[in-house]
């Protein structure tokens, strides 16, 4: 495991979980998406997570939809673009790998199969290898997405059987709080850091009330963190997140205060490898 004096912070503004109607404040459409894009880099994010919404804000994979979203966003900003290719729980395989097509700088990778709220997260090995070779191919760094323990370990499997992802770096987020995956707590946390591959460098994600104690624990192990409303909604208990930058606001504050700055999205694409 890799740590840096610096922090990376990326955003996650959407997701696939929320409705639109029950959080109306939520990015879903281009327009909104870039605004908020350009918002949290000026308050500090250096990547961007992006799931995007079809015209009834549901959520899509629809290629053309995300060709625009990468130019757009790229256009507007420096961020590092990345690309889910989760999609919502019930995407088939096929449309996750096409989104390779939009040629992002970056693109999630989970590493393994679980139960995701009601539903099933599906994520065969097969699927794993080949989502990893594409990226290879066409020089896509991925960020692998860590649910559980176990996921750790598939991920060794991955790279001992396949090799380095583009860029040659490994940079991976742990996705703590998920109902179904690993809790989001300090014991879990240590239990993951043993297991991160040597020289790999990791974000950390809380889901809901997990959010903070995640935040406070990847600073103070020298890692990066990933915040936004698609892994909550809540600021403080009974207050509303008012949008993505508060979130991202915060998380600068907090690594200044751990002596930990943000980082620029320039120097975030030398940590991660990414040329494009």
């Amino acid at each position: 495991m890799s740590t840096s004096p610096g922090t990376l912070i990326t955003v996650a503004p959407t997701g696939a979980e929320h409705a639109k109607s029950d959080v109306p404040n939520l990015p879903v459409t281009l327009d909104e998406l870039v605004a908020t894009a350009r918002d949290c880099e000026r308050v500090g994010a250096a990547m961007i997570h992006i799931h995007i919404r079809d015209d009834d804000a549901k959520p899509s994979l629809d290629l053309q939809r995300l060709k625009d979203t990468v130019a757009a966003v790229r256009e507007s900003t420096n961020l590092i673009v990345q690309l889910s290719t989760g999609g919502a729980v019930t995407d088939p395989e096929e449309h996750r790998l096409r989104v390779l097509d939009a040629m992002p700088d970056s693109a999630s990778c989970s590493m393994g199969t679980l139960n995701f709220g009601d539903d099933v997260f599906l994520n065969r090995w097969d699927f794993i290898v080949e989502l990893h070779k594409r990226m290879q191919d066409r020089g896509i760094v991925p960020e692998y997405e860590i649910f559980d323990l176990g996921h750790l370990t598939a991920l060794r499997r991955l790279l001992d059987q396949h090799g380095l992802p583009a860029g040659g770096h490994v940079h991976l987020d742990l996705v703590m709080g998920v109902p179904g995956g690993m809790p989001g707590d300090t014991e879990t946390f240590a239990a993951a850091l043993r297991l991160i591959p040597e020289g790999a460098t990791f974000s950390a994600t809380g889901v809901g009330r997990s959010t903070l104690p995640i935040l406070f624990a990847a600073l103070s192990a020298g890692g990066h963190v990933r915040v936004g409303m698609e892994d909550t909604i809540s600021y403080a208990r009974g207050e509303r997140v008012k949008d993505n930058a508060q979130l991202v606001a915060r998380a600068s504050g907090l690594a200044r205060i751990a002596q930990r700055p943000p980082i620029k999205p320039d120097d975030a694409r030398v940590l991660l490898g990414v040329t494009s």
